[in-house]
Order: C-alpha cells, then structure tokens, then sequence
C-alpha cells in the first residue's frame, strides 16, 4: 500500500503501460483518475480492464490530448471533483514512423500536437493544483527513442526528447513547491505500439540490451509505482531508462 490515500492521474490509462500503471496504483492502495479517449458507450468495458480485483477507488475522466478545449475541460472536471492532486502520470502518447525525408508537417505537428504541447498544457493545469498543497511527483513517459536514432524515429523520437528535456525544466521550476517531475524512457515495451514495430526492428533493440528480452508494461509500472511512492523523494530532475540495459 505504498500510494494510501494519494490521488493519481494516469493518462491514456486504457491499454498498455498506462492500463499496467493505474491497475498497480490502484493496488497500492491510490485513488486513480483514469483519463483516456474511450466513448462512453466503452465505459463498462474499461472498468472492468482496469479494475478486475474490485477497488472502488477509480474516476474516469475523458481526456483528448490532441484538442486544447478538451484538456481545458478535463482539467477542470479533476479540479472540481478533487481537493488534491498527488501523482500526475503523462502517458498517453501516439507513435508513428518515417524517415527524415518522407515524413510530413502535417504528420510532425499531429505527433507534437499529442506527444509534447498537449501534456505540456495538462500538466500546467494539474501543477497549480499541486502547488496549493507545496507537494507532488510528476512522471512523464518518454522513450529511449529519444536518444537511439534509429532510421524512421525522426518524429516520434524528436517528441519523446522534446519532453524528456521539458521534464528537467519542470523539475528545476517546481521544486520549491515540493513537486518532483521525472521521466521514464522504457526501451522496446510489449504494448501495441511494439506491433506496429517491423520484426527487425524490434529484435535489434532486444538484441542490444544486456537481458536480451522486450520489457513487460508492468517492469513500467514498477518503476512509476517507487517514482511516485515516499520511496523517491530526493529523486528528481532524472530521466530514469527502463530498458533491460541497452549500454
């Protein structure tokens, strides 16, 4: 139970390593406010992928991080429906792949669009929240893509490096508020965005880490769950790889 009675916000929380994440918050004892693009009508459905032990602690709040006015209005929904805010988790994010001259600007604003500017304007949303209360951990999900430039990553890796550095700069200004903000950079990861990969691809990372293996979304969660645990509180400013030791 090492999250009792914090609040934590996950976004893109519905599959993958943002689902693996609230499931292990929710186990750890956390409130999780689970934002995700599902309709509605997949309400049911979720809840139940989310919380199949049963844990009652959960709100779900539609999130489109592709549209300034819907973020506006997810921010205000958590603020209206909770006093405090202590773990915000910047998940949500879309891939997408292309060599450098094949790659459009419509294609490179779409990434940023989702992967940098709206988790930008979220999380400015959520820290002013934190501040009232002078305490907070801020993880954001990068990618080792941000630094390995691989052929057809320009976009997608671009916008994970782009974030991983906003981090430092939230860490330094947040700080005196008591809010830590980190970023994980999970190597080649089991989720959808691992079958979108093409086969070689994916077997030259494995292949290149010390335990010769993808990670599991939930060795993510592991690191997410001690980053926004009373574990970590002089951790901050860190770009933490979660990669099976690609050295």
């Amino acid at each position: 139970m090492l999250l009792k009675d914090k609040v934590a916000i996950v976004t893109g929380a519905n599959r993958g390593i943002g689902l693996s994440i609230a499931r292990t918050f929710l186990q750890n004892g956390a409130k999780v406010i689970a934002c995700t693009r599902s309709s509605e009508d997949q309400e049911e459905v979720l809840l139940a992928k989310l919380n199949p032990d049963g844990i009652h602690n959960l709100q779900l709040v539609h999130l489109d991080l592709s549209e300034e006015h819907v973020i506006k209005s997810a921010i205000k929904e958590i603020m209206t429906t909770n006093s405090k805010i202590d773990i915000l988790v910047n998940n949500a994010g879309i891939a997408s792949g292309g060599l450098f001259q094949m790659t459009t600007m419509q294609e490179l604003r779409r990434l940023f669009d989702v992967n940098f500017f709206g988790q930008i304007l979220l999380t400015q949303g959520i820290a002013r929240l934190m501040q009232r209360h002078k305490a907070g951990s801020i993880i954001n999900i990068s990618s080792t893509a941000a630094c390995i430039a691989d052929p057809g990553t320009l976009g997608y890796g671009s916008s994970k490096a782009a974030f991983a550095r906003a981090s430092q700069s939230m860490a330094t200004e947040l700080g005196a508020s008591g809010i830590r903000v980190n970023a994980i950079a999970p190597g080649v990861t089991r989720t959808d965005m691992f079958d979108q990969m093409t086969p070689m691809a994916r077997e030259k990372l494995i292949n290149s880490s010390s335990l010769r293996r993808a990670a599991e979304p939930q060795d993510i969660a592991n690191m997410a769950l001690f980053l926004a645990s009373n574990l970590s509180t002089f951790i901050t400013g860190q770009i933490l790889k979660v990669d099976g030791g690609i050295v």
